[in-house]
């Protein structure tokens, strides 16, 4: 069910992020327009690709540019494109949401994460 999948990866974005400061993600759109949240979520894979306590909430561009750079170790293609979300008040949900579930793919891919087998 597609709601069901939609609300487990919003679920595994917030525990995968909850110990990182500033992230609070209650939703696949303005939880995401500064760029943080996406830095937390690829951090969280890659801790050695740069230094968190760096970044700055009020430099979007720069941190959208960095977390997709990073995600790219994972094997995701860059689908968003930092220029794009920060022309917007907010990114478009299906946009983020598309781009996680690459993310988690690419992640589930290189062995990263573990999903339970279906029987």
């Amino acid at each position: 069910n597609a709601k069901n999948v939609k609300q487990m990866l919003l679920d595994w974005c917030r525990a995968k992020t909850e110990p990182y400061e500033g992230v609070d993600i209650q939703n696949f759109s303005s939880s995401w327009k500064d760029g943080i949240a996406f830095c937390a979520l690829v951090h969280r894979f890659y801790p050695d690709a740069f230094e968190y306590s760096t970044l700055n909430p009020y430099k979007p561009r720069d941190n959208f540019q960095l977390a997709f750079s990073t995600a790219r170790l994972a094997g995701c293609p860059p689908l968003l494109d930092a220029e794009d979300l920060v022309r917007m008040k907010e990114p478009d949900w299906k946009c983020v949401y598309t781009y996680i579930q690459e993310f988690y793919r690419c992640l589930v891919e290189k062995g990263l994460v573990k999903t339970k087998k279906r029987p």
